[in-house]
């Protein structure tokens, strides 16, 4: 197996090209993160386009090689892939409304992913990104680390945003989570937050009524949106490039991301957002940050939930 910690080829798949694939590419390219990049999908005549409008941007950005494919012999020496494709929510689904429907597409994809990119860290994003990326672990038959999912990186971004809104404080210094499901059953793990090594609980303008409002904005803002302009795209696609970042700078941040629990607080058998330690070989560890009983109840609850939401 190619060591990811000491290679530098920086070739990343994105299968799936509809809004969330090709906003992420994009932000990749923005960002200038990757030697090569592949597009893959069902419809190469469209990603054709979309390989071609990407490039004629290339004057002003990093030089990257652009795919467009639906060829899965492609994805060879690849470092990452990125699984956008499934079904998207509609006005009044919920992430767990997909199980169904995205499981299948998974099943179809994650084999095809293993026999062409073997060494290649997979990183889930479509949803249900819980049930799909502890499905994707099952398949790929990889080691702990090397499959996970977005999870709840883009709830903890929005929620420390509505924090910072009443905390008149840069979001960036704001250290406090989302955890659990992405998704209704989600919880907001106050009792370790912090502000510069100072509790959350005891910043000027803190109320707890004020934090759990945050929280519904965050654990709410996807349905507003959907009902809106009818998908989220531009914030997740952001997300999808800033933990390719943090892979190939090998910066070992922690983020929440959706890995196979292996006994965190006790729990085996479902995938959910915990604190990870994310580098170029992908999730290193997982921290078990102090949670009140309360939050560990909710933690509990959210794994059940979706333990009973996996197909059998």
């Amino acid at each position: 197996m190619k060591d990811l910690s000491q290679q530098d080829t920086r070739k990343v798949a994105i299968i799936g090209c509809g809004n969330v694939g090709m906003t992420a590419a994009y932000a990749i390219l923005m960002k200038g993160l990757v030697h090569e990049l592949v597009l893959l999908g069902r419809d190469k005549s469209k990603i054709i386009g979309e390989q071609l409008d990407l490039e004629h941007g290339s004057p002003f950005l990093g030089s990257t090689k652009i795919l467009a494919t639906e060829d899965y012999t492609d994805l060879k020496n690849t470092d990452v892939v990125v699984l956008t494709a499934g079904a998207a929510q509609r006005p009044g689904d919920t992430r767990l409304d997909l199980t169904k429907r995205n499981i299948t597409i998974l099943e179809d994809i994650i084999p095809k992913v293993i026999k062409y990119a073997p060494n290649s860290l997979i990183l889930i994003v479509s949803n249900p990104v819980d049930i799909l990326t502890y499905r994707a672990y099952q398949l790929a038959g990889l080691p702990k680390g090397r499959v996970f999912g977005s999870g709840t990186t883009l709830d903890t971004a929005r929620f420390r945003f509505h924090l910072s809104e009443f905390l008149n404080l840069n979001p960036r210094s704001i250290h406090a989570y989302i955890l659990g499901e992405h998704g209704d059953s989600s919880f907001p793990a106050l009792f370790s937050a912090t502000v510069g090594g100072q509790p959350l609980t005891t910043m000027k303008n803190y109320t707890p009524e004020r934090a759990m409002k945050a929280y519904e904005k965050a654990k709410n803002a996807a349905y507003k949106i959907i009902a809106s302009k009818g998908a989220t795209y531009y914030a997740i696609g952001v997300v999808v490039a800033h933990i390719i970042e943090t892979i190939f700078a090998d910066t070992r941040k922690v983020l929440p991301l959706s890995i196979p629990l292996h006994g965190f607080n006790g729990l085996h058998g479902v995938a959910m957002s915990v604190p990870c330690i994310l580098g170029r070989g992908g999730v290193t560890a997982s921290l078990e940050i102090k949670l009140s009983a309360e939050e560990r109840t909710k933690l509990y609850r959210s794994a059940e939930i979706l333990k009973r939401a996996m197909p059998a």
